[in-house]
């Protein structure tokens, strides 16, 4: 097993550098074909939503982001823990003005079956069927 970082994600999403983007199609799509096993982090997959997001750095839209991160959490050969809150945290991510790493917070609330958090964050009162108190 092998993990992966941000920058592979980054380089094969944006193919800002083409050999290097080449490189990493490559690798995923030995994942795929399940030659290698591929490991990553929320932490990555929350910095790899970041970067491309950044206003600095590619600013892309966030539909565009889910639409290119989703099949890549996908491949078959790339372990992540409880892929299904990854996905639907994009899903969150991209149809409601959440930050992702809030997105994470209320895929793994709908995960663990949790209709209530404390938060001062008012953005969680867009998701429908959650409860936001304050202490």
């Amino acid at each position: 097993m092998y993990f992966v970082d941000t920058n592979v994600f980054i380089r094969f999403l944006t193919k800002d550098d083409p050999t290097k983007a080449m490189a990493c199609f490559k690798l995923f799509q030995k994942a795929a074909a399940s030659q290698i096993t591929l490991y990553t982090s929320e932490a990555v997959i929350a910095e790899v939503v970041y970067v491309l997001a950044s206003k600095k750095l590619y600013s892309l839209e966030r539909g565009e982001i889910r639409t290119r991160l989703y099949p890549l959490l996908s491949v078959r050969g790339l372990q992540l823990a409880e892929r299904d809150v990854y996905l639907r945290a994009l899903d969150l991510y991209a149809a409601y003005s959440l930050d992702f790493e809030d997105a994470f917070i209320a895929a793994h609330m709908e995960h663990q079956r949790i209709g209530e958090l404390y938060s001062y964050d008012t953005n969680f009162d867009k998701i429908p069927g959650m409860l936001r108190l304050e202490p």
